[in-house]
């Protein structure tokens, strides 16, 4: 797969049903293969957190979850083939997983909503098998008891919404140990699935301005949307210093 590099990051040139395809291979093989889902924010994160860098390149897959890296890619002169959300990426997956009969664990977010978004996505994907659930709000203590629930349900799929870049972070952990095919970090899908959150309806994907409508949302996330016009800048520095 052809990699763009943007600020340091290498985000895959693919389409969502191109990233799909891939993903249905990584179920017939026999190690956990990790996929991200950067936006924006997170690679600027990653800007200054070297180490997080490395975990996002390491991933077998990387996927452009986010307007500003298209539009990004369009100033660099490497234009993605177009913008593959992570929550829509995961929904291809689990419709496949569906037909398949094969089985999902959810883990992370607030008690209780693993749970119900396991009960809402249980009734559009009848044949999915949800082996097991547990919260996000964890210690460190925690993880090695975790990762034994996990690899006991033995999920061939694991949503991690941790945000980021926590949950990129677990994943890449213990990639060597998870007894699963695919590893993904879902941010806020699990709540969009519970129903405690609200998807942008159509016209605001299409155009690309989910963000906006997550912010009407959630007005407190105004602090963290203040670091996309520096991402901007940041990606024209870089053009002019291309030439």
């Amino acid at each position: 797969m052809k990699r763009l590099n943007v600020l340091g990051a290498d985000i895959h040139c693919i389409t969502l049903e191109e990233a799909i395809l891939n993903a249905k291979e990584y179920f017939d093989g026999d190690i956990c293969r990790m996929v991200a889902t950067p936006n924006s924010e997170i690679i600027m994160n990653a800007m200054k957190d070297p180490e997080f860098m490395d975990i996002l390149n390491s991933a077998d897959m990387i996927i452009p979850d986010g307007i500003g890296l298209v539009y990004a890619s369009k100033i660099l002169k490497q234009p993605l083939k177009e913008r593959v959300t992570g929550i829509d990426f995961a929904e291809g997956i689990l419709e496949y997983l569906n037909n398949e009969g094969k089985s999902v664990f959810l883990f992370g977010s607030k008690p209780g909503i693993a749970e119900k978004a396991v009960e809402n996505l249980s009734q559009k994907y009848p044949d999915i098998k949800f082996t097991g659930t547990y919260h996000g709000y964890y210690k460190d203590t925690e993880e090695e008891k975790i990762v034994e629930l996990i690899n006991e349900a033995t999920a061939d799929l694991l949503c991690v919404a941790l945000g980021s870049p926590k949950q990129e972070r677990f994943i890449n952990k213990y990639r060597g140990r998870l007894n699963v095919k695919v590893a993904i970090g879902v941010g806020g899908s699990l709540d969009v699935w519970a129903g405690t959150l609200k998807r942008a309806p159509v016209f605001f994907q299409k155009t690309g301005l989910e963000w906006f409508y997550r912010l009407i949302q959630e007005p407190s996330r105004y602090k963290r949307m203040r670091i996309l016009p520096l991402f901007m800048f940041k990606v024209l520095l870089k053009r002019k210093e291309a030439k």
